[in-house]
Formats: C-alpha cells, sequence, structure tokens
C-alpha cells in the first residue's frame, strides 16, 4: 500500500481493555502505513489471549513490540532510535523482553539479532500467530524470528481489538501484500504476494463493528481495487481455478456494494488504490451508494511517462488522466488524492515538470508527497543509481508540495457556503470547545460542539477555510443518524 499515515509516524502506544485475569504487560507501538497499524490490533488480540494486558508505561512492561516501515530509510532510521531507548529502559528492567514486527523485521529478519543486541524477537507481518510460541523460545533464553510469508490471508478469523479507538471509524483489512513490483517499493518483499480475505468474514466483522456503535469502516490493503476472492490462495491460482469458483468470485466493486447494501447507516472508505486496476464498474458502485464516501486515493507517483516506465508503472501518462477525467464525469463531487516522488533516479527537470503539469490537471485534494529514497533489495536499489543530488530533490519536492498546497486551498475553497455531511470523530485539537471530523470526500472540518456529540452524522455549513480544514457552522443532524 503506497499512502502512508506520515512519513514515518510518531509511534503510537496503544491500548485496549484489559483483563483481570492477565497477568503481563504489553507496551505496543506502530509506524507506518494503515495496514502496520491494523496489524498492531490483530497483535494485541493474539496476545491478550496469551496473558497480556497492554500499557502506555514502557517503563513497566513485560513485552515491548514496535510495530516498523520500511518504505522509506528515515522510517528506518526512526525505528532504530526508538530501540535505543527501549535499550536504556531495558538497562533499569533486565526482564523486560523487546520485539521488532512488520516490514523491517521481514527486509532485515535475523540481522535485527545480531545487529540490535537488545533485540529478543523478529516477526514478519504474516507470523503474528506464532507470537506466543516464539514468546516461549525467548524465556528459554533462544533468540526468535519467524519472517515466512504467506500464500494466504493470514488473519480473516481473528477479531481485532480496537486500539486508542475512538469507537466511531475502523480499519478492516480485506488484502494482503502486492504482486505491482514498483521497482522503488519494498511490499512485495516484506509483505508478500497478493491475497484476498474471504467475503464473509469481512462482513462479519463489520457487523461487530456496527453493534458495537461504529459508523465508518475503512477497507484496507496495499491494493484494495484488485480485491479477488474465489476460495482462497494467490491471484495467480485463479487461472486454474474451476469454472464453479469463476463463476462465485468476489471482486471489489462486489464486495464494495455488499458493503454499502448491507451496511447502509455505516460510511464506507477504501484504500490504497492503484490505478490499473481502478475500473469503471468500481466508480459506478461508488456513485450509487451515499454511503460510500466520495474519495479515492490514486497513487500516481509521477507525470512522466519516461518516470513511470522505468518505476515499472503500468499506466501511462495519458491513461492516468483519462481515468481522472471518467472519475469526474462518473463521481462529479469525487476527491481525489495522490502520492508522488520527487528526485528518482534519471529525472530530469523535464520530467519534473510533467510532473507539476500532471498536477495542475487533476488538482488533488490532497497528497503524500516524498522525495526518492532508495530501498535495499527494490530493482531500483540494485540496478539504478540513485543520481538525483539531494539538494535538487529537496527543491523538487518543495516545489510539489508549495503547487499541492495551492490546489488543496482551491479544492476547500469550493465548499464555502455548502453544506457538508461530517462524522464527529473527535474533540478539535485547536479548541475544547469545537468538534473535527472528515466529510464524505475525507476533508477535516471544524465547528462549534453545541450539543452534538461524538458519533453523530451533522450537516455542516462550511463558512471559511484554513486551505487544509473547512470551518462552519452545525445545522442539524443528517439522514445518516
Amino acid at each position: 500500500m503506497e499512502k502512508i499515515i506520515e512519513e514515518s509516524k510518531q509511534g503510537e502506544s496503544l491500548v485496549l481493555e484489559n483483563k483481570p485475569e492477565n497477568t503481563k504487560k504489553l507496551f505496543i507501538e506502530s509506524y507506518g502505513c494503515a495496514m502496520n497499524f491494523s496489524d498492531s490490533e490483530v497483535v494485541a488480540s493474539i496476545l491478550s489471549s496469551n496473558g497480556y494486558n497492554t500499557t502506555q508505561k514502557l517503563e513497566e512492561a513485560d513485552l515491548v513490540l514496535v510495530n516498523t516501515c520500511s518504505i522509506r530509510d528515515k522510517a528506518e532510521q526512526t525505528i532504530r532510535k526508538r530501540l535505543e531507548k527501549y535499550n536504556a529502559v531495558k538497562r533499569i528492567n533486565p526482564k523486560m523482553k523487546v520485539g521488532v514486527l512488520g516490514c523491517m523485521a521481514e527486509r532485515l529478519k535475523s540481522q535485527f539479532l545480531e545487529e540490535e543486541k537488545i533485540v529478543d524477537l523478529v516477526v514478519g507481518p504474516d507470523a503474528y500467530k506464532d507470537l506466543p510460541n516464539l514468546l516461549n523460545e525467548v524465556e528459554e533464553g533462544r533468540d526468535a524470528i519467524n519472517v515466512i510469508l504467506s500464500k494466504e490471508e493470514t488473519y480473516g478469523d481473528i477479531a481485532p481489538v480496537r486500539l486508542m479507538s475512538n469507537g466511531v471509524t475502523a480499519l478492516v483489512s480485506i488484502t494482503r501484500g502486492c504482486d505491482n513490483m514498483c521497482t522503488f517499493c519494498v511490499v512485495p518483499f516484506t509483505r508478500g504476494r497478493e491475497r484476498s480475505r474471504e467475503p464473509q468474514s469481512i462482513m462479519n466483522e463489520i457487523q461487530e463493528l456496527q453493534n458495537n456503535g461504529f459508523k465508518e469502516v475503512t477497507l484496507l490493503g496495499q491494493n484494495v481495487d484488485s480485491y479477488l476472492w474465489y476460495g482462497g490462495g494467490l491471484k495467480k491460482d485463479f487461472v486454474n481455478a474451476s469454472e464453479m469458483q469463476k463463476a462465485t468470485a468476489v471482486d471489489f466493486d462486489q464486495l464494495l456494494e455488499m458493503v454499502a447494501v448491507g451496511f447502509p447507516k455505516m460510511r464506507v472508505r477504501f484504500s490504497t488504490s492503484n490505478p490499473q486496476d481502478m475500473h469503471e464498474s468500481i466508480l459506478h458502485v461508488i456513485a450509487k451508494y451515499p454511503n460510500i464516501c466520495k474519495h479515492i486515493h490514486l497513487p500516481v507517483q509521477s507525470g512522466s511517462n519516461r518516470i513511470l516506465k522505468e518505476m515499472n508503472r503500468l499506466h501511462t501518462r495519458e491513461e492516468y488522466m483519462a481515468l481522472i477525467d471518467k472519475i469526474n464525469a462518473i463521481i462529479p463531487n469525487c476527491a481525489i488524492s495522490q502520492d508522488m516522488i520527487a528526485g528518482f533516479p534519471t529525472e530530469t527537470e523535464q520530467d519534473h515538470q510533467d510532473t507539476l503539469k500532471l498536477m495542475d490537471y487533476v488538482k488533488y485534494s490532497f497528497g503524500y508527497m516524498y522525495s526518492y529514497s532508495e530501498r535495499p533489495g527494490t530493482l531500483a536499489g540494485r540496478k539504478m543509481k540513485d543520481d538525483v543530488p539531494e539538494e535538487t530533490k529537496a527543491r523538487r519536492l518543495q516545489e510539489i508540495v508549495d503547487l499541492q498546497q495551492a490546489h488543496a486551498r482551491y479544492r476547500t475553497e469550493q465548499y464555502i457556503g455548502q453544506t457538508v455531511e461530517v462524522l464527529v470523530e473527535k474533540v478539535s485539537k485547536k479548541s475544547p470547545n469545537e468538534f473535527s471530523g472528515r466529510n464524505s470526500q475525507s476533508i477535516t472540518v471544524v465547528f462549534p460542539k453545541e450539543n452534538y456529540k461524538i458519533g453523530d452524522f451533522v450537516n455542516v455549513l462550511v463558512e471559511r477555510t484554513t486551505g487544509a480544514t473547512l470551518i462552519g457552522k452545525a445545522i442539524g443532524l443528517s439522514e445518516m443518524n
């Protein structure tokens, strides 16, 4: 999945309702993409059934786990700094065990145990069910590692706990892995081949969320619009699937419709999409159902055909622009967001200008923008020289960011004077007297609390904008309540 919560999001320690019979304490932090945060909920569920309550106090933990990101070097350096912090605590509490989870664990494997003397166990994204066994190994004085990647959906039978939940929004994983092999990306190596989750287990999880008062779900995967369920296993096996399996297969537009129809009082989002798999049938489903949010995160990475080819992106500039036109025609009020990389190997000034021109064409509502970071093991890391000077990368990235900010302001200003439906998610960070939530287009909206509460769907008249945030006044509850 290409959408990253932040470049390397400040780790969030996560807490769930404790069980009185549990005697050990778990401290867990997550960095990187939304899938990591979802996986941490699975980990906490597994360990909750094996004697661990969670804690927000690092110093009192029996077990410390960090769920890692490998998408860029800066993300990995953040993790190493956290390990230094853990080491300082472990010197005071030598019984404390430390484990590394996620993509960085998968990429570096046993190297972690050798280089980071503090680390007791290393567990890849598909091996979390083995955590109890690995912890037994650690207790017996042995290093523990499991980084075997699965060919099937691994956690469909586990009900994730909702860590630090606002009780309103939740992540629901529907696919894992990626088959696209973009030359800059480590995801196929750290999360394995693409595989999808059985539809009924997805529906069951959403039903449980609805029963517990949640109002919005995000269907999550590295590449959600390539979702395909026909009985399990890798997508390539579909070629050899029986005619009956093919006749009963469920693809993403069908799953999206199942969720929208099955839960009409819940909002539905999804992330992240790949342009090559965003078929017209999906767009018509989004347009048809009011509870499917009108926002598509559609990573493009570059506006240059030459660079797109070097990246092994399976779309051209022209195909991407045609898709944008189709989205605008079918879903006129749809927000589109992007991922963009500045300074990919061999990128020229003309390539960079092509990116800026593409941004001018689309005018994205918001985006996630980074300078190129060479990742060991990727084709770009092995075969391409990182030849764009860092100062050039920084300048190009800043130009991309500046243009995106201008486009975001242009998009948000279109809402002034309009009424938007907002799901109240939390109290505003800037004022305890205001609520914050998002509209269907995933744009943040802030308004006075009055008598509303978290979890309400509220109609808000937009009065002004800060450029990225809409500010207005509530005019009543919406029909979604």
